[in-house]
């Protein structure tokens, strides 16, 4: 497995979670890493992508509530999502831009 996510999960309305997504040295260097969702029955969305130097992307629907950081060192991408709202719930799949590499998804729910 190349990449691969953790921290899904059932939470209220106003609640949080931390996603993680952990890939090979050879995948994560001097490469975009990024956050996508899908929701039922739409598609696939862009949350966030963050640079190997530090500089982050993120969707409107979440600015100011959503942080994506990563550790270098570590190979891992996180993903911390405050304030979740139910419309956030979704599949959220890590994605390493060059290459094209996909993690195999985590569930958010977010209830109301």
């Amino acid at each position: 497995v190349q990449l691969q996510a953790s921290g899904g999960g059932l939470v209220q309305a106003g609640g949080s979670l931390r996603l993680s997504c952990s890939a090979s040295r050879g995948i994560f260097s001097i490469n975009v890493m990024g956050w996508h969702r899908q929701a039922p029955g739409k598609q696939r969305e862009l949350v966030a992508e963050i640079t190997s130097g530090g500089r982050a992307n993120y969707a409107d629907s979440v600015k100011g509530r959503f942080t994506i950081s990563r550790d270098n060192a570590k190979n891992t991408v996180y993903l911390q999502m405050n304030s979740l709202k139910p419309e956030d719930t979704g599949v959220y799949y890590c994605n390493a831009r060059r290459g094209s590499y996909w993690g195999q998804g985590t569930q958010v729910t977010v209830s109301s």
